[in-house]
């Protein structure tokens, strides 16, 4: 009896430590006004008219509820012009990574105000941080361009956007459930910036304004809280090119590589498509000759290939740390583009032909798309527009 209510009691003591409440001082009205894109979405009529509190704590909910604390709370108060956050049902030391976020954030507007005093700045621009992402329950990490402006404007969430959709539904054909998705998906943008998706040609040339937040966010989040470290995927030209540029690795499409962030620390990294180059790749405008169609389903289902493939990896590696990169990438490729290519064929017709199942798998059965998908592996047909730019 002794014996179980020790047990019990120390049961409750764990149980009172994993939910301690956390107090975190952000800072004054003007640094969280400007970290925090304060106000998200007015234009003399606010989209959601919220107050600079409320903007801050619909952040952090998105943050406590993709860390998987679901009863968590969040109470920010502004005491004489400095902002303070308690965040009640998640455990000791949750700050910490919050506090690490802003003080990158801070190293980003320091670029950011560079960048314009340089008259390099646009109008249509927003400082935009990878707020609301999980803190402390990470998976893995995706190194991306730039957010959208919709995602800050209209959604108030970094991870509303058609590319990070898109990436979900692809790490959910991989075996994650759908609710755990964000946990893999802690984005670092190489630019902080929300911009119009177009953007992306415009946006060259700024990256090095940022190399202080770039290399300061990849070392703090390339280990979750426990010490194990994270995978990463690199999406798109100008982020291998990045990751070239910043540690000296070579990363192409489905290509592996080995980065160090800081002494010690080992982290693998994937080369990727943009989640939204597909959508380029499989558009038959940018073919020439009377097989454009052809030639664009062809790319289409390449595309579709590579990127289930990685996600595949990046899914294996989230969930299981410590796999070997390689071995596990072999694998996924064997599957997504030669043992499973027939459902490969069908998620691309359902998910960008938007066609019906029934559909897809007739489609899939012809004899030319059979033959497509014999070379999945082969390189992308020749586009008479150059290649986006994602």
């Amino acid at each position: 009896m002794l014996k179980l209510a020790g047990l019990t009691l120390a049961a409750l003591t764990l149980s009172a430590a994993a939910h301690a409440d956390v107090d975190l001082k952000l800072g004054s009205t003007e640094r969280v006004t400007r970290l925090f894109a304060y106000p998200n979405n007015c234009s003399v009529i606010c989209f959601r008219n919220w107050t600079l509190e409320q903007t801050v704590a619909h952040y952090l909910s998105q943050s406590v509820q993709r860390d998987g604390y679901t009863n968590a709370k969040v109470l920010v108060k502004n005491d004489n012009d400095q902002l303070y956050a308690e965040i009640s049902g998640v455990p000791q030391g949750y700050d910490k990574p919050l506090t690490a976020l802003l003080d990158a954030g801070d190293l980003a507007y320091n670029g950011a105000s560079k960048l314009n005093a340089d008259g390099k700045w646009s109008y249509s621009w927003y400082l935009f941080l990878p707020l609301g992402m999980a803190l402390e329950n990470r998976k893995s990490v995706e190194l991306l361009h730039f957010p959208p402006d919709y995602s800050l404007t209209q959604a108030q969430d970094y991870l509303r956007s058609n590319t990070t959709d898109r990436w979900a539904a692809l790490l959910a054909d991989n075996g994650i459930p759908a609710d755990q998705t964000p946990a893999y998906q802690t984005i670092i943008d190489i630019a902080p910036i929300a911009a119009p998706a177009s953007a992306g040609k415009d946006l060259e040339g700024v990256y090095d304004y940022f190399k202080d937040y770039q290399t300061t966010m990849v070392r703090q989040v390339s280990q979750n809280a426990s010490g194990v470290v994270l995978p990463m995927v690199a999406f798109g030209a100008p982020v291998r090119n990045w990751i070239k540029q910043q540690y000296g690795a070579t990363v192409n499409v489905l290509g592996l590589a080995t980065i160090s962030p800081s002494a010690g620390v080992n982290v693998p990294v994937l080369g990727s498509n943009h989640p939204s180059y597909i959508w380029y790749a499989a558009d038959p405008s940018n073919y020439t000759g009377d097989d454009a169609q052809a030639k664009a389903d062809a790319a289409g289902l390449k595309v579709m290939g590579q990127d289930l493939s990685a996600a595949c990896w990046q899914a294996g590696m989230g969930s299981k740390p410590g796999t070997d990169p390689k071995t596990l990438l072999n694998s996924c490729t064997q599957t997504w583009q030669v043992t499973q290519k027939a459902k490969t064929c069908e998620l691309f017709y359902t998910t960008i032909r938007n066609e019906t199942v029934a559909q897809a798998d007739k489609t899939c059965s012809t004899a030319p798309v059979k033959s497509q998908l014999q070379q999945l592996k082969s390189p992308l047909p020749d586009m008479a527009a150059p290649a986006a730019h994602l």
